[in-house]
């Protein structure tokens, strides 16, 4: 039966925002993980937070003969003091694939390791308009953008005296902000959007009293972005379905108010039967679903399939657009991507 979610739309955003709140790139995830576990504690579930990180949530089910595995990644994307300049700005390498461009101007926090927390900017070499003649052409990537601290520097010196050195994390605003018309537009709903619909299905099981029809674990995954954060689910799952990002885009079919239902991705396809039936329950019960074949993408249920896990595997995600830049999703694609996931738990 698909679930009612008419009033969970104010639930599903709560906890988007809650998860956004929390700056957390991979390698950096603690505050996001802990505000995620907080709240599945909240709702009376056991947790578990494994020596890499990543956070298992417990959910009984109807039989225990079969494990069923779901999971969302809540690191991110960002940024890393790589070089620190002789006027006192702060070189940075990417962490995941931000665009770089889209960066230009944004503000951000500087963490040390001493935990200290500084303000700065993200900007071009070439900065100011008015004075040098590349401002608007010098290219926006690594080597020719870093962070203007907002402290008084203007030396190398000076920025070590702040404590600032190579290897401290820097975290750009997520901007999040959600729009009378029901768009959720931030950066990082890849992957914290689907990470909120999962807490959003735990609460919703809570409320109406729901077990899977096997037991499941659902998993908050903290290395995506950078290739291995599925490598440590549990070997005894019988499925595993990642619910990460869905793609918009050339030459695919799916819109911010969809389920996305990945066919393959750059790693290869998906599990044909399980693919198959998750098309077929959507189908079945009126969920707004798109079936698409991603260009550049990968996922945690790829990398628990190369690390040797016997899983049958698949893909959905809400539809979301501008990824790894100002993303944005819709209501309606978080609602029929809980929709789905609801069908897929009860079988």
């Amino acid at each position: 039966m698909k679930w009612d979610l008419t009033s969970y739309k104010d639930t599903v955003m709560e906890y988007a925002k809650a998860l956004l709140g929390q700056d957390s790139p991979s390698g950096f995830t603690r505050r996001a993980v802990e505000k995620a576990d907080e709240i599945a504690r909240g709702l009376g579930y056991e947790t578990e937070i494994g020596n890499k990180g990543n956070l298992t949530i417990f959910v009984p089910g109807k039989d225990h003969s079969k494990k069923l595995g779901l999971c969302a990644h809540v690191d991110t994307l960002g940024l890393m003091v790589r070089s620190v300049t002789g006027e006192g700005r702060l070189l940075v390498t990417r962490i995941g694939g931000p665009l770089m461009p889209t960066l230009d101007g944004e503000y951000c926090r500087i963490y040390t390791r001493d935990g200290k927390v500084y303000t700065g900017t993200i900007l071009s070499l070439s900065p100011a308009a008015h004075v040098e003649d590349d401002a608007s052409t010098r290219p926006r990537d690594e080597k020719n953008m870093a962070v203007r601290i907002d402290e008084i520097v203007h030396s190398k010196e000076d920025v070590e005296k702040l404590g600032i050195q190579v290897g401290d994390y820097v975290c750009y605003d997520p901007k999040t902000e959600v729009t009378p018309s029901g768009f959720l537009k931030s950066r990082f709903l890849d992957d914290k959007a689907s990470a909120a619909c999962l807490l959003a299905a735990l609460k919703y099981m809570k409320d109406k009293g729901i077990q899977p029809r096997h037991d499941a674990e659902f998993v908050l995954t903290v290395y995506e972005e950078v290739g291995h954060g599925g490598a440590t689910f549990a070997q005894d799952l019988f499925e595993l379905l990642a619910v990460d990002m869905g793609c918009i885009g050339a030459e695919l079919t799916c819109t911010e108010e969809q389920v996305s239902i990945c066919a393959k991705d750059s790693a290869g396809p998906y599990d044909y039967e399980l693919t198959s039936r998750l098309m077929a329950m959507a189908k079945e019960s009126g969920v707004d679903f798109a079936v698409d074949v991603y260009p550049h993408y990968s996922s945690d249920a790829t990398v628990a399939l190369r690390t040797g896990h016997d899983v049958k595997a698949a893909l959905i995600g809400p539809g979301v657009h501008a990824s790894h830049g100002m993303e944005r999703t819709h209501w309606l694609g978080l609602k029929a991507t809980l929709e789905l996931m609801g069908l897929y738990l009860e079988g």
